[in-house]
Parts: C-alpha cells; structure tokens; sequence
C-alpha cells in the first residue's frame, strides 16, 4: 500500500514517534509517506532526525519529509493527524495563572474550565483553517483525525464548520480499561469487556464483564478501596463510583475540574487529590509535567535520537486508536474502539449535536458506532453541563462574540461555583488581552476589553494554588529517574 498521512503539530516529538512507530507495525504500511508540519522548524529538525533514524535502522522503505508550509503537507494526504497546542506553553500558562486570580484552581485546564474554554478560543480558528486545507489539496474524502484538546470542542467546529470529515481520539477510555482490569485481578486487560460511553474526558464505563461474568457497583468498589495504590491516588473517582454507581474515564485531578463539587473550596481541594504525580490533583499539574517534559527532551535529546536506531517490535504497539483505524480502513481488518463523533442518536438521552465519546467499528466501510445507548441519569446530567458550555464556546470562537465568549465561561461549571459574574466578566478581558496575539477573531474586541480592565474595581489576587508544585530542574529529575531505577 502507498498513501500519505500528514501529522500536523508534529513537533510534539515524543507522542508524533509514538503514532509513527505504531503506524509501521502493520506490515502493509511499510511503504508510505509521512508528511510531518509545524509552525516550528526547530522541534521539526529533532523529530524528522528520529524518524529518519528509526526508518533507516529497520530498512524500511517509508518515507519522511518536514516543512512549516502546511498547505504543502497536506497535499494529496489520505489521513491528517492533528496533536497541535496552540499558543505553545506561553499561552497556557496563562490558563491557569489568570483564573487562579479570580480563586478558580484547575488541574490541566484544557477541555472545559476557564483554561480548556480559552484553549478552544485559541484553536477553532486555526482547525477551521487546517480543514480548508484539507479541502482545497487533500486526497478526496481524507479523513482529519483529532488528538488536540479541548476534543469536543475542536471535534465540533471541524465537523459542524469544517466540513470535514474528522474523528476525535482520545486514550482516556483505555487507560480507565487498564485500571479496572488490574484492580479486578485480571491476568490481562483483554479479559475485560466494557460498554463506555458520555463525552470526552467525562466518559462511563456503564457495563462491565470480566471473562464474561458482570461487575456490579459493589464489587469494583471493594475492589478499588482494597488497592495499595489506586485507594490513595483516585480518591476523588473512587467517591464518584459509589454515588453514581460507574466508574469515569477520567484522572482524579481531572475529573475534579468537572465535577466542582470537590473543586471549589480550597481547603477541600487537598482532601480528595493525591500529589504523588500531577495527574491526580496537583494545581497546575499537567502544566508543570508539560514544561518539564518539554527541558528534559531538549536536554537529553541525543538519547532520544540514539533509542531511535532500535528495531520497531510489533508486541509494543501502543493502544492509540490511530493506527488501528487507519489498519481497519484500509485492510478491512475490524477494529473496536471509542471515537468521538456527531452523536446524532448513538447516545438517546444527550443532544443530537453533541460531540460524543463512545464505541464503534471501524472496517473498509468506515467508522460505524454502536447506537441505542442511554446514559444513568447522573452521567447525562454531568455530561450536559459541559456539553452547553461546548456549544456556546465554538459558537463564540466562530463569531468572535466576547459576550458569548463570557457566558460560557460564566456557565462552566467549576467558575460558576467559585467566581461572580463581574470576575468571570473581568477575567474573560484578562485573557482574551494577555492571548490576543492567538485570537484573531477577537482583535475588534479588544481595545474595549483593554479600556474596562483600566477601570474596573473588581480585586484579585496573587494565588499559587491550593497544591501547586514548583517546576523541577533538570538536575532534579536525573536525580529521581535515577532513584527510581535503583528502587526498581
């Protein structure tokens, strides 16, 4: 087989390697061109290098170029991978620092929340120009698939604006599969069969058989309480699974950001998160994890370039859903899996616009999902509160209304539970100014936004966060991967 896939915002190195090798442990792939772009030619350079190492060490035929001109990659590719951050960690940080101005502690901040609905301001536009693209010199019919976040909102401008034929992937839903599995003993999690479904990041495992014998409430929860480690780090899930009676997707940390319950005070913030890594609470965390991990390449990339001359092993493929699509697609080889589409009936009691999260099937005919779901009352409840915040934020990112932009902020559910309208108002014209170089769509609103900022009375303050870990040196980590290895 020949055929090109483009992965736009490839220089997010370590996961565009992951989706590469994955991608050429199917066999009859071996022969095709990736097309990596970004908008940075430095990250570009370093991924290409390891690429081209990992083609030259398994003598494979494959091929890869790399340009900042986009248009150009896309043209004639069959697949568009996309894993682009928008505005960088410059933009990001600044998600998470101005709401906690205004008291609103978010773990990641990227798919609802101040942050994840700023985030999407920052990203619409720039997909709905990929998708014109994509029009314009992609092979007819190519498929866009989604990695970045927020992906609901991302997933619904390229599908309702774009006009493009795309899915969301997201790998919440194995990593949730893994946890269960382990925790119920099981040898393997291939022994756990699953019905999950909801919405990304808030999505639920509504039916479960171990080796075909059913899982009640009672038994996962026993199960998960008695695990050394998942009792103390998923506190917060685990409190979930006994109220609603199913176990989400999500992390401890970010799950707390949908549910404001265990988010909003400060002093209750501690009691449900756990600080042994930033996944599970930790202010900021991912933020944090994302800059360190971002040094650590820069420092230690020689390594990275000389693993990259090891054999590609099959036996380690990744569970990213992309190359087992693109395998389904063009083998006929069938593959199961959560994708996030137009719901458009698949799940009865969550609206039809909705950007759903839920199993499918994917083979040479395409991506076929599973209908007829319907959701525990509790779950669809939680699930509707992000979705209306969803639909008001790309309508807002596509007009560049900063007064639609401010009432989906104002219903989101953790800011609605910690800040008043005039902060919620305020801290919208903070950030819309602090990222205006990332929203263009907003650029008439802005000078307005500058002159009430010069005005306003409303007080904020200087607040880390109520767990906020400083970002660790490279010298700090070499010191505990090296402890680690010892330990281990």
């Amino acid at each position: 087989m020949s055929f090109k896939i483009a992965i736009i915002g490839a220089g997010s190195v370590g996961f565009t390697k992951k989706l590469f090798t994955d991608i050429l442990c199917v066999p009859e792939f071996k022969d095709i061109e990736f097309a990596l772009t970004d908008v940075s030619e430095h990250n570009l350079g370093m991924i290409k290098a390891i690429l081209d190492r990992i083609v030259e060490a398994n003598n494979l035929p494959t091929k890869v170029t790399a340009t900042t001109n986009r248009r150009k990659a896309l043209e004639g590719a069959r697949y568009i991978i996309s894993c682009v951050r928008v505005g960088g960690l410059e933009a990001y940080a600044d998600d998470i620092r101005i709401p906690l101005k205004y008291g609103i502690d978010q773990c990641v901040g990227d798919t609802i929340c101040a942050g994840g609905i700023l985030y999407g301001q920052r990203n619409i536009p720039v997909i709905l120009d990929f998708c014109k693209d994509i029009s314009a010199v992609a092979e007819t019919g190519a498929k866009f698939l989604n990695y970045a976040n927020p992906m609901a909102m991302n997933t619904w401008a390229a599908i309702e604006y774009g006009k493009v034929d795309t899915v969301g992937l997201c790998h919440g839903v194995q990593h949730g599969a893994e946890q269960i599995a382990d925790v119920l003993g099981a040898k393997s999690p291939k022994e756990l069969d699953y019905v999950c479904s909801g919405i990304n990041h808030q999505t639920w495992f509504i039916e479960l058989r171990l080796n075909g014998r059913p899982i009640g409430k009672d038994e996962l929860v026993a199960a998960f309480e008695a695990h050394p480690v998942y009792s103390k780090q998923e506190k917060l899930r685990i409190d979930v699974l006994k109220r609603f009676g199913v176990y989400s997707t999500e992390s401890n940390g970010h799950l707390s950001e949908y549910l404001p319950w265990y988010r909003k005070r400060p002093d209750e913030i501690t009691r449900w998160i756990d600080m042994s890594d930033w996944i599970h609470g930790e202010t900021g965390g991912y933020l944090r994890y994302s800059t360190e991990t971002r040094n650590w390449f820069e420092t230690e990339y020689p390594q990275f370039l000389e693993a990259a001359s090891k054999p590609i092993d099959p036996a380690r493929r990744s569970n990213e859903h992309a190359s087992h699509i693109l395998e389904a697609l063009e083998t006929n080889r069938v593959y199961r899996g959560h994708f996030n589409v137009k719901n458009n009936g698949v799940i009865a009691n969550l609206p039809q616009d909705a950007i759903i999260e839920s199993p499918g099937f994917v083979d040479r005919f395409g991506i076929n999902m599973a209908a007829g779901i319907t959701l525990p009352e509790a779950c669809a409840a939680t699930c509707m509160a992000s979705i209306n915040v969803q639909r008001m934020s790309v309508h807002a990112a596509i007009a560049g209304d900063i007064d639609l932009l401010k009432l989906a902020v104002l219903h989101d559910p953790l800011v609605g539970a910690v800040s008043t309208p005039e902060e919620v108002w305020q801290m919208v014209d903070e950030m819309v100014v602090a990222q205006a170089a990332w929203l263009p769509q907003y650029a008439d609103a802005v000078p307005a936004a500058k002159e009430r900022l010069s005005k306003s009375k409303v007080k904020t303050r200087e607040w880390a966060g109520a767990a906020r870990r400083s970002v660790r040196s490279i010298e700090e980590l070499r010191a505990e991967k090296a402890a680690l290895k010892q330990a281990g």
